[in-house]
């Protein structure tokens, strides 16, 4: 074994976990680095929670919705103060740990590079505030000091900061009161000197400034009897060379002086090589006082008591224990109390468990040792493991809840474990809609649970085989199984029409049952078959550089993924066809162009809302007229085709109404009334601008507002302002209702912004905030032409995949018209305004 960096980089991590845990109370903590591949966080380094009970959580996809995870991506802080707020926060993680707990995560990282995230978990009752600010603070200083020490010792090793799938994490053990006490000492023998270290000292009860370094004065402490046995364990030492132990009472301290406990004395003399053989002995004092009264206390008891540690293994269990569980103490120790004890092999007594650890709050279950005997347990939690009693009882009532199954012991035990990856995939394909998203999220979570480096999807099309989906550094993985029809003699496609999952471990197992078929650079398979309503949909096919053995365990829970996954993609397709179809209604509702009008230069930007299949209300429209031109912007509430046909209806009338007479006010008075007319029992919200490019010079608009977000007008010195418009109500609210025209100067050059609320609206957020964000944006945005201008107002709201509502952005340019006409080149124009802004 050899110690370098590696052993310095766990030197670091587990300094820092544990300062973690002390200085925000909590009792237990983890840190996590990134892969290799940057697509996962493992788990590097534990302190008081022991990875077997974060069950499939030592290895987490960066994009998944996880505490840890969104700490490190988005390299901020994740506070959860209970349990509640898991649950309405992360909803995956809670069904995956329904327990009662509260955590903080933080990211490690620095200078901008974020190397992992560091967690803290603590008990938590229903509505605590969780961890302070001031601890939340130490606990991002100590993350922060952690990125500084990783990068420092990268800087002089070169080992990059990241771990992969098979990293063992460094595990520290909670802090637990010492049970033994251990002083160490040097004896001259042939001249008495006696050298001692503190803890030696505390144990005899000398104080070691004033200790003489005299065996003569040690031996004071004794008692009287022992003396004897005292020289004898000296003398026998250094003529036999070897390790000599004897027990001895020593004078307590804590009685005045007239009581003794035992202790033990170990000694030796050093190596033959050593000068000091045979004069000199070295050893220690061995006092175990607390741990012998402890035992014989509980062994006294009645009742069972025994000790599980944290991930559940048995440390301890008493005679009475050990009597009611039918078990010996050699079967027991070590082992898990359900793996032992076959009556006990229900789930819910892991749970228990579990619950008990990551909650810190005692838990309670009965349970009947066949044939008919029921017995009563109870589990008390510190950081450090549980103390477990068992008791007798009677027959509980017949409508009493037991929690641990009274089945044969021929009954297999079952594994939580086995069902952490279900409930994570099954929770994160809820929320998946599309066949897209569905497969990022079987990529994200089966390829790291399993350590797969490769995934495909293929589905059945028109009875042939067609790629939906895949990932990986193999570009031609499974390539020959395009196009292939459903009735070929292939593995991807016999184990669709079996609905047999089929596991394939080598490369000489594959060129065995299928002679022929490509095997690449992968050498172990899993094939699963996608079935949905007894229909086929497809298969998934994950792939492995490395020979894989699965093991039970894999081939159950991929089994049982394997129908979770059929039918989120059944769904999901499904949901694609009538996307498209509704999509495509609401582009049919949509201006197909802007009308070219001279004096103005037009961009328009639309984004659709991503939460859900329903289209919106949003729309726009710019209206040419006799005397000028009308800008229009426009949401009718809700997402729905009612929404949409409602939309369809207001932009004609709008169309309609400025026909007839342009002015805004006029135009908004008449598409109110025509709204409670139609009654669809929906309100919109309407912004419209009357302009007439080619009017006086003063160069004017009016605008009118029917609770719409306000326009934002950019000058050509680049100032940039959110109008203040007289507002008034919105549209099909009350017929009489009345909509004021607000007089605003469109200087040459300038650009005016319409938008809806969409672009501006952050949950959690007042919309006013989103509206002067957008103004900074519009006044220092850098662009060399209007269209440039509108998508970098829209490059935040492009990289979010999640968008709760529609965005509509129409940005107009006003300018007059040169000499003779002549409108100019557009990117010109917008370019030599930017400059006279600059």
């Amino acid at each position: 074994m050899t110690v370098g960096g590696t052993a310095e980089r766990e030197d670091l991590l587990a300094a820092a976990v544990v300062e973690a845990v002390e200085r925000t109370g909590a009792y237990g903590g983890s840190v996590f680095l990134r892969s290799s591949d940057r697509r996962s966080i493992v788990l590097a380094a534990t302190c008081g929670v022991p990875p077997s009970l974060l069950g499939g959580w030592r290895l987490i996809p960066v994009n998944g919705p996880i505490p840890v995870a969104e700490a490190y991506s988005f390299g901020r802080t994740v506070h959860l103060a209970d349990a509640e707020e898991t649950m309405r926060r992360y909803p995956q993680l809670a069904v995956a740990l329904p327990y009662a707990f509260g955590s903080c995560s933080v990211p490690v990282g620095t200078g901008g590079e974020t190397f992992g995230s560091l967690a803290i978990v603590r008990a938590a009752t229903p509505g605590s505030e969780g961890l302070s600010k001031a601890r939340r603070r130490h606990l991002r200083s100590v993350a922060s000091r952690l990125g500084d020490s990783l990068a420092a010792l990268r800087a002089r090793t070169g080992d990059p900061v990241e771990c992969d799938g098979e990293t063992v994490p460094v595990e520290i053990p909670a802090p637990s009161g010492a049970a033994v006490q251990v002083g160490f000492f040097q004896w001259d023998l042939g001249t008495g000197t006696f050298l001692v270290d503190d803890e030696l000292c505390a144990i005899c009860g000398l104080d070691p400034h004033a200790f003489d370094q005299r065996a003569d004065t040690l031996a004071s402490r004794l008692h009287p009897g022992d003396l004897t046995a005292f020289r004898a364990f000296a003398r026998e030492a250094a003529m036999d060379g070897r390790t000599t132990s004897r027990r001895v009472r020593l004078s307590d301290p804590g009685h005045g002086g007239e009581g003794y406990r035992t202790v033990e004395l170990w000694g030796r003399v050093p190596n033959a090589d050593d000068p000091r053989a045979g004069t000199h002995l070295v050893g220690a004092v061995v006092d175990a006082r607390v741990g012998h009264m402890a035992v014989a206390a509980v062994e006294r008891l009645r009742d069972g008591v025994f000790s599980l540690a944290p991930d559940g293994r048995v440390t301890y269990a008493n005679h009475s224990a050990l009597r009611l569980l039918g078990a010996s103490g050699d079967e027991l120790l070590g082992h898990y109390l359900w793996d032992v004890v076959t009556w006990l092999s229900d789930p819910d007594v892991e749970y228990r468990h579990r619950s008990a650890m990551i909650s810190q709050s005692p838990a309670s279950f009965l349970a009947c040792r066949p044939p008919d005997r029921w017995l009563s347990f109870s589990l008390h939690p510190e950081a450090d493991g549980v103390t477990g009693r068992v008791v007798p009882v009677g027959r509980p009532p017949p409508d009493s809840t037991t929690s641990a199954s009274s089945a044969s012991p021929a009954t297999a035990p079952s594994r939580l474990g086995v069902m952490y990856h279900v409930l994570q995939l099954g929770s994160a394909l809820t929320e998946a809609v599309t066949a897209r998203e569905v497969c990022e999220v079987v990529s994200d979570q089966l390829l790291p649970a399993f350590g797969g480096q490769q995934l495909a999807i293929y589905v059945v099309r028109d009875g042939t085989m067609h790629l939906l989906f895949h990932t990986g550094h193999h570009e031609d993985f499974l390539d020959w199984l395009e196009g292939v029809p459903l009735h070929a003699r292939l593995p991807g496609t016999e184990t669709l029409t079996s609905g047999a999952p089929l596991f394939i471990e080598s490369q000489k197992d594959l060129s065995r049952g299928y002679p022929g078929i490509p095997t690449g650079e992968v050498s172990s398979w899993a094939y699963l078959p996608l079935i949905a309503s007894s229909r086929p949909v497809g298969t998934c096919i994950l792939g492995f550089d490395d020979i894989h053995q699965f093991t039970e365990r894999d081939r159950g829970v991929l089994t049982a993924l394997a129908g979770l996954i059929a039918q989120a993609l059944e769904r999901a397709r499904l949901y694609d066809s009538e996307f498209a179809l509704a999509r495509g209604l609401q582009k049919a509702l949509l201006p197909h162009r802007l009308p070219r009008v001279p004096g103005i230069r037009s961009v328009v930007r639309y984004l659709p809302g991503t939460s859900g299949m329903d289209i919106g209300g949003d729309w726009y429209d710019i209206i040419p007229t006799e005397s000028g031109v009308c800008l229009v912007i426009g949401d009718v509430e809700g997402h729905s085709i009612a929404a949409a046909a409602t939309m369809a209806q207001l932009r004609s009338a709008v169309r309609a109404f400025a026909a007839v007479g342009p002015m805004p006010g006029d135009v908004l008075t008449g598409v109110n009334r025509t709204l409670i007319d139609l009654g669809p029992g929906l309100l919109a919200s309407c912004c419209c601008i009357y302009f007439d490019p080619q009017g006086p010079q003063d160069h004017h608009a009016y605008a009118v507002t029917a609770g719409h977000p306000p326009p934002l007008l950019r000058r050509p010195d680049g100032t940039t302002d959110v109008l203040d418009l007289e507002v008034g109500p919105i549209l099909g609210v009350e017929r009489a209702s009345a909509y004021p025209e607000t007089r605003i100067a469109l200087p040459p050059g300038s650009v005016l912004a319409l938008y809806t609320d969409g672009l501006v609206e952050e949950p959690g957020t007042d919309i006013d905030v989103g509206i002067d964000r957008l103004r900074a944006s519009l006044a220092h945005a850098r662009a060399d032409s209007l269209d440039e201008l509108a998508d970098r107002l829209l490059h935040n709201a492009r990289s979010f995949s999640y968008r709760a509502d529609d965005i509509a952005l129409l940005l107009t340019e006003f300018r007059p018209p040169f000499p003779g006409g002549h409108q100019g080149d557009d990117r010109d124009d917008f370019a030599a305004g930017r400059s006279a802004a600059r």
